[in-house]
């Protein structure tokens, strides 16, 4: 880990020695806004610490820490020296734990500065624009802080924290996801009526059948992998209620009176929302201890009964990495870097997320004395987004992280073992919940509400 944190320290002293986001990166973004580099910066930050966090838990760290001699309690030793470091918590799920537990503390620490900044006149502006090495010290910081804390019930109960934050999140994807449906549907709409061109018709035709061709056959495919005649009734009622749910967004959603208030809502958003409900509904399912109804992808994928073998069902038994946790980190990820670099001129953005109150706009950077072009500093006037909003997104994001990366088992440090629970399982189907619900109030808020402007 420390060699880890030293090489990242390394990198980032040779970029962020700048003072302020203006001058970083200035080569890679000349004409970028400064609130842009700023949030992508933040969230290259949050990426090292999910990097770090992967490393730590890659299998076979653990023995390799072993072999250093006189590092790691138990493990190869130097005569007159004793062994000082608990290798158990420097990798493995604890150390994820304790790396999460850290960014959060960061970015909530950040949260709190930051609340009700509203230019870059304001003296705190500063410190979120600048100070970049300053920052990554800070976390180094936390970080190696959060390695002493002893275990008694530290996992445990940031477990549930952990699982509170996840869902807060899940619920963020599901309304930046239906910002993006919305967005990319009145954009390609609005391009075949300006160009008199079908083909963008075509696209959106195109796009909407695959989406529903994916949300049903993985209706179909879960159907038949993660139920039973005679058991697992929670999967049948999660399957059968959200498909009865997606098929009732589809139809309001090409409502007479729903199209006259909404003339961009259509199937596409749907079929959108339908096929992330059921990757929710299926990431559920992988959660649940019952392995009868949850079997292993290569079990799937190679024909093999192995929810029935030993090794499934003993309690200690632990899957790092599966497909679930994969696809979860690439969505998350895309879901981070859409929010963060997210142009703010948006206007569905800036109401879920951001405030956009007339900051400046500027097409290019810059030019400095030195002869190279800066970014733009277009906050003077207001800021473009809510910084501390921001702040509280990528601290729920490392809470989603230690979930996603420990498969959202729950830590037993008594028996050092980690076990798949129903909370897990009923945080994100509650969550598909809701965002289905959500998008429904997209639509008829405006019949509701007809005095109201929701555009």
């Amino acid at each position: 880990m420390g060699a880890c944190m030293a090489l990242c320290s390394l990198a980032s002293c040779a970029s962020c020695l700048c003072g302020s986001a203006p001058c970083l990166l200035c080569g890679c973004c000349p004409s970028s806004n400064n609130s842009t580099v700023t949030r992508l910066v933040f969230s290259i930050f949050l990426l090292l610490g999910t990097f770090v966090s992967v490393i730590m838990i890659l299998p076979g760290m653990e023995a390799q820490l072993r072999k250093i001699p006189g590092f790691c309690r138990g493990g190869s030793g130097i005569p007159g020296v004793e062994n000082q470091f608990d290798c158990d918590v420097i990798v493995g799920y604890k150390s994820v734990y304790r790396m999460c537990f850290a960014m959060t503390c960061f970015f909530f620490l950040f949260f709190i500065i930051m609340i009700r900044v509203r230019s870059s006149k304001d003296p705190r502006a500063a410190i979120q624009n600048g100070f970049w090495f300053f920052k990554f010290l800070i976390l180094v910081g936390i970080t190696v802080g959060a390695f002493f804390i002893p275990d008694g019930t530290f996992h445990t109960v940031w477990y549930y924290f952990g699982v509170v934050g996840s869902f807060l999140f899940i619920l963020i994807q599901l309304i930046l996801l239906i910002d993006f449906a919305h967005s990319w549907n009145k954009s390609w709409v609005g391009r075949a009526e300006n160009n008199d061109n079908k083909c963008w018709y075509a696209g959106l035709l195109a796009f909407t059948v695959l989406y529903y061709a994916l949300a049903f056959t993985a209706v179909v495919l879960c159907y038949i992998y993660y139920t039973l005649p005679n058991d697992c009734t929670e999967h049948k009622v999660f399957i059968s209620l959200n498909l009865i749910f997606c098929i009732i967004i589809s139809i309001v959603s090409i409502l007479p009176k729903v199209q006259e208030a909404q003339p961009h809502s259509g199937l596409l958003q749907a079929s959108l929302i339908s096929l992330y409900t059921m990757y929710i509904t299926w990431s559920a399912m992988t959660n649940n201890p019952n392995r009868k109804c949850n079997p292993s992808l290569l079990s799937l994928v190679s024909n093999i009964s192995s929810p029935t073998t030993p090794e499934d069902n003993t309690p200690g038994h632990l899957q790092w990495w599966d497909a679930q946790s994969i696809v979860g980190l690439v969505i998350f990820l895309f879901c981070t870097l859409y929010a963060s670099i997210r142009s703010s001129s948006n206007t569905q953005v800036n109401k879920l997320l951001q405030t956009e109150e007339g900051g400046g706009e500027s097409p290019v950077g810059q030019l400095g004395e030195d002869g190279i072009r800066r970014a733009v500093d277009n906050e003077e006037d207001a800021v473009t987004y809510n910084y501390s909003a921001f702040h509280f997104h990528l601290c729920l994001a490392s809470l989603y992280i230690m979930m996603t990366l420990t498969n959202w088992y729950q830590p037993d440090t008594t028996t050092k073992a980690m076990q798949s629970t129903m909370p897990a399982v009923w945080v994100k189907v509650c969550s598909s919940w809701l965002g289905l619900s959500l998008y429904l109030w997209t639509l008829i808020a405006p019949l509701i509400f007809p005095d109201r402007d929701f555009n």
